[in-house]
């Protein structure tokens, strides 16, 4: 399993998303100095009846939480879309 699909399958298990899309953005990102690190850059589309009732920081703190192992390493920049199920069908 790839840095990518472990980032979708974790964000699935622990916000009980109902969509995640992960885009592997590392390569837009050559030469900078996080990439040097061995971390990729990610943009994140989530989608979880978890963030029912939350503000744009607290989803992004729900995200940081599920990841926080990964944050340490395998992901140096993370961009993050937290939407609840009736925003994403909107």
């Amino acid at each position: 399993m790839d840095r990518r699909e472990h980032i979708e399958t974790k964000l699935t298990r622990e916000l009980e998303a109902t969509h995640v899309e992960i885009v592997d953005e590392s390569h837009l990102h050559a030469g900078h100095a996080g990439a040097a690190g061995g971390g990729g850059h990610f943009r994140a589309l989530i989608v979880s009846p978890r963030f029912e009732g939350l503000a744009s920081l607290a989803r992004q703190r729900l995200v940081y939480g599920a990841l926080a192992a990964e944050m340490e390493g395998e992901i140096h920049a993370l961009s993050i879309r937290a939407l609840t199920p009736s925003e994403w069908r909107a």
